[in-house]
């Protein structure tokens, strides 16, 4: 994608075409204009479009280009905060709503699967957080009380069940939550693009906005090559936000996460590696997490960004910690590479914001962005249209808040990361 094959590797390899859009160009009007085309960008648009409103979707790049076309695949449910910490940040009421949205928010990405018949390698077997010693398996203990007190189909594995679905005797227990699963994220965000064309939403890639302006009460939103007028604006950009908000840009760190994808492997050793096909990570600060596509392709990854001296690095370790977890898997090769960044807050939770009147979004999505970007997006596009209030909301109206030293932190994560990789294959 724009000519970078560590873009979006294996993901851009397999996925089916986008649709057909071009660059925005004269004067439009909307009823919303949606800015960024990903999972938020094409859920709110196609949620909005069903119901008859006039939207317009502008792309700085191309379908899919952020975090939603080079993310793992895994459809988790949640966020990485403990279920029962939520009540905690956010107060009870705002705690309850997000638990319950995120917790069923993987559904709703099988429903759209299935609905608009998006060709994207779904498979909703479940996803397995591997612990890795004792501190990983009482931290998984929690979370499988905390998740199966509110009725989640959890179930905490022991070290011999775990090995059996994993493949490897490496780690002390699993966390398997069946609401979970996997997709092929490209292919996911591409399809959405179609399903919200197909109901009638407007789509321009390559048109970057270079600034909004309020004009009374509706807002015109620029691109180098013309303007569009609308009611609303849905900013929904998240980790990869530019100008004109570069507040929300301010409130996210960045950290750097790399997959590397093998060949297909034999039938063999597909039967051994996850044998059920569910998506796996563990416990580990500098996680590492694995997955197969349905060509047999074991897609690996970890903390870490695929350039300078960081290649080299990350690419040794991945084939030192393969064959660690794996020794049978042998010199296996790999057929793609890349990597992206994924936006983090400071207590690892997701904000909604209302950046002026009628301009608004969520962000921070921790690196669970599949299916809290497909339910935020319906969410959205729920308010613009009246049927709900900003107090019926999961996350209470917040101002950004910019980190503090956010460009040290970014690269302490990525100096960071590389150093734990040279210093051993440690899964």
């Amino acid at each position: 994608m724009l000519n970078d094959p560590r873009s979006h590797g294996l993901w851009e390899m397999t996925a089916p075409s986008a649709p057909e859009t071009v660059a925005f160009s004269g004067k439009a009007e909307a009823d919303v204009v949606i800015v960024g085309g990903g999972y938020t960008g094409f859920s709110t648009a196609l949620h909005l479009a069903e119901r008859g409103t006039r939207v317009i979707l502008l792309e700085g790049a191309e379908i899919g280009y952020g975090g939603s076309g080079r993310n793992v695949g895994l459809v988790n449910a949640g966020m990485w905060v403990m279920p029962d910490e939520l009540p905690g940040v956010l107060g009870d009421l705002y705690g309850s709503r997000l638990l319950e949205l995120l917790g069923n928010a993987p559904r709703l990405v099988f429903d759209l699967v299935e609905k608009h018949q998006i060709d994207c390698e779904i498979n909703p077997a479940g996803t397995l957080h591997c612990a890795v010693g004792q501190s990983g398996l009482d931290e998984l203990k929690q979370r499988a009380e905390q998740w199966a007190r509110r009725g989640a189909p959890v179930r905490l594995l022991d070290a011999a069940e775990t090995a059996a679905k994993v493949g490897t005797d490496a780690y002390t227990g699993a966390l398997l939550d069946m609401r979970a699963g996997t997709i092929q994220p490209l292919a996911y965000a591409r399809g959405l693009a179609r399903a919200a064309i197909a109901a009638g939403a407007n789509v321009f890639t390559g048109s970057p906005v270079t600034g909004a302006e309020r004009n009374g009460k509706r807002w015109t939103v620029n691109t180098a090559r013309g303007s569009v007028t609308a009611d609303w604006v849905v900013v929904a950009t998240n980790a990869y936000t530019v100008a004109p908000w570069n507040e929300v840009r301010a409130e996210l760190v960045h950290l750097p996460y790399f997959n590397f994808a093998t060949v297909p492997l034999s039938a063999e050793m597909q039967a051994k590696i996850l044998p059920e096909k569910q998506g796996a990570w563990d416990t580990r600060e500098v996680l590492s997490s694995f997955r197969f596509d349905k060509r047999g392709r074991l897609v690996f990854g970890s903390v870490g960004a695929l350039r300078g001296t960081g290649t080299g690095i990350h690419k040794a370790w991945a084939r030192r910690a393969l064959k660690k977890l794996f020794p049978e898997i042998g010199d296996v090769a790999f057929e793609a590479e890349w990597y992206g960044k994924i936006g983090m807050t400071t207590d690892n939770l997701p904000r909604f914001h209302r950046l002026a009147d009628n301009v608004v979004g969520f962000s921070g999505y921790n690196g669970r962005g599949i299916a809290p970007g497909t339910v935020f997006g319906r969410t959205l596009a729920q308010l613009v249209s009246g049927e709900i209030a900003e107090m019926d909301l999961p996350l209470p109206v917040t101002d950004p808040e910019a980190q503090s030293f956010r460009s040290v932190r970014e690269g302490y994560y990525e100096l960071g990361a590389q150093i734990a990789h040279f210093a051993g294959a440690r899964i």
